[in-house]
């Protein structure tokens, strides 16, 4: 039986006999592991539709049911609530008669934020229901999102602003007066471009925030399905209360700017959690700010939507389930090693296995899983985490990174003693994950008993559904990969043309390549006599793996990346 779960909706409809044990279950296991709304889930998993679902609370509720798909609300009415306002308690104001205004709530069932709401407009609220897909299409048709406009809006203002100007020169002259660095980081209007920048970076699905001070220049840009894009660079002086604002969000300390830091920020944007991970550098100009974006809704933690090869998904599938050996994925830093790794112990995520993981840091907390930071500073490095790891009787374990000889000998002693051991390495292929292990100093006969398999990956840009073209290749396109005309059959190729789902860049969201070496019997041979990667890769070939270039081509030819993007990864 799943555990009870507080959520007002789900406990309704099962009180109302509209669902039940098993659905109930079904929808509770899926609440925990993707977050996604009841009022969706109970419509996904085909149990009630929409309207059902309405009416059941309209039955509980007393409120009357509308519909806002075609209503044009008055402007008089959508003025009653502040954007802001609307935005935070996810309502849509629906008309207005006399002192009372009636608004649809994304999340009726909350009787607090119908108060509150009621105390903030200074007016009676009379509920209705409304889909909240809805509602939630009204909020950005009223009030619109904020966006770069405004960015740039409030850069201008921030700009003109003397008081804030003279301060942040003050200060930047001044490095010891830490209550004035202090006052201009929670200066309203640093804090809402701080915010601003934080909620166009998020629309903009974009991995990584960089905040860099050059001498005559504060810049910014975002990391965009990996790729770098500038936004209008704030003034030179904003570069000290910008970076403080970040400091004081991450609780580090503002008064130190000669050593690097470390923080996290836990972000509200609207029902979405986002986690940043901050790190500072101290810079000839400054300090320079790099936040990793990790957007926990945007995250797909499922092993079957990752776009392996059947091939490949079948035996990653069958590997992390064998009681023990060394599962290693590899490839350079941004290429999704950790998404992979998260997906294979999701899969293996049951109640009758014991994970630890070892991490630095960890990047997502996954219930049933415990989860170990790594702090080299206080002297918890990976070999120390690994050797208590033995003593709490795991099934499964992973190390963030294979570093170095006594981590790479630990996790072979986990492996010989019966644990499966999960791990990342920084190699360009699958066999040279063999060879770096060897190199560090491991024994070639004990990795060629504990390795299982090495997945080699790379990251490749999508082509932007919307404006996908075909398009005939040039002879030069084609020598790039090694393909001459006649080897194309009726193949097409396709590019982005641009347009604006993708910011006219061709390109929207990415995906995976992938390289598989299975150790067989004559890899491990091969390993034990300790031949180069070379001859690993050309006798792994013989005996039918697929490199990572022949799984681009398949992505090519699939219509999903360019010949660019393959040619640049592999």
């Amino acid at each position: 039986m799943a555990e009870e779960i507080s959520n007002p909706l789900l406990a309704l409809v099962r009180e109302q006999g509209l669902v039940d044990d098993l659905q109930y279950e079904e929808v509770v296991s899926e609440l925990k592991r993707s977050g996604t709304s009841v009022f969706q889930l109970l419509q996904d998993f085909e149990i009630l539709d929409a309207d059902s679902i309405l009416q059941a609370m309209s039955n509980h509720l007393g409120a009357e049911v509308v519909s806002l798909k075609g209503r044009e609300i008055p402007p008089s009415v959508i003025e009653t609530i502040p954007a802001d306002k609307a935005k935070m308690y996810r309502c849509v104001p629906v008309a207005l008669e006399g002192g009372t205004l009636q608004v649809a709530f994304e999340d009726p069932l909350d009787p607090s934020k119908i108060d509150e709401l009621g105390f903030v407009v200074k007016k009676d609220i009379q509920l209705v229901l409304a889909d909240p897909a809805e509602i939630n299409t009204a909020l950005d048709h009223y009030y619109g999102e904020e966006t770069s406009e405004d960015v740039s809006k409030l850069l201008e203002a921030l700009g003109g602003d003397d008081k804030i100007t003279e301060e942040a020169v003050t200060a930047a002259e001044s490095e010891s007066d830490e209550d004035l660095v202090a006052g201009l980081a929670n200066e309203a209007p640093i804090v809402r471009f701080v915010n601003l920048v934080l909620l166009q970076a998020v629309k903009d699905r974009a991995s990584d925030i960089h905040f860099e001070p050059f001498e005559t220049e504060f810049r910014i840009r975002y990391r965009v399905d990996g790729a770098l894009y500038e936004m209008s660079p704030p003034p030179k002086h904003l570069a000290l209360p910008v970076v403080s604002r970040i400091k004081v969000m991450a609780n580090l300390n503002i008064s130190e700017r000669r050593l690097p830091q470390d923080g996290r920020i836990n972000y509200k944007l609207g029902k979405r959690e986002i986690d940043l991970r901050v790190s500072t550098l101290p810079t000839q100009f400054g300090e320079s700010v790099v936040l990793r974006v990790l957007d926990r809704s945007a995250i797909n933690l499922d092993l079957d939507s990752l776009g392996f090869p059947k091939s490949t998904l079948d035996f990653v599938s069958e590997v992390i389930q064998r009681p023990n050996g060394i599962f290693v994925v590899t490839g350079p830093t941004g290429s999704g090693k950790t998404t992979t790794l998260y997906s294979c112990l999701r899969r293996v995520n049951t109640i009758d296995s014991k994970l630890l993981t070892a991490e630095d840091p960890v990047e997502f907390d996954i219930e049933g899983i415990m989860q170990v930071a790594i702090n080299e500073a206080q002297g918890m490095t990976f070999g120390k985490a690994l050797r208590s790891f033995l003593r709490q009787d795991p099934d499964i374990i992973m190390v963030g990174e294979m570093r170095d000889l006594e981590t790479a000998q630990i996790a072979i002693q986990a492996s010989l003693t019966g644990h499966l051991v999960l791990s990342t390495l920084h190699t360009n292929d699958a066999p040279g994950a063999v060879t770096r292990l060897v190199d560090m100093g491991t024994e070639p006969f004990l990795v060629s008993s504990t390795l299982m398999a090495v997945l080699a990956q790379r990251l490749v840009r999508r082509i932007c559904k919307e404006c996908k073209t075909p398009f005939e290749p040039t002879d030069q396109q084609l020598s790039m990969l090694n393909l001459s005309p006649h080897d194309l059959g009726d193949k097409v190729f396709y590019y982005g043309r641009g347009c604006s789902a993708c910011n006219d860049t061709g390109y929207r969201g990415r995906k995976g390549i992938y390289e598989l070496l299975v150790c067989g019997d004559t890899i491990r041979s091969m390993i034990t006599e300790r031949a180069p990667t070379v001859v690993l890769r050309q006798k792994a070939v013989e005996l039918g793996m697929v490199t990572l270039r022949e799984d681009g081509l398949r992505s090519i030819f699939d219509g999903d990346t360019t010949i660019e993007e393959v040619v640049k990864y592999t």
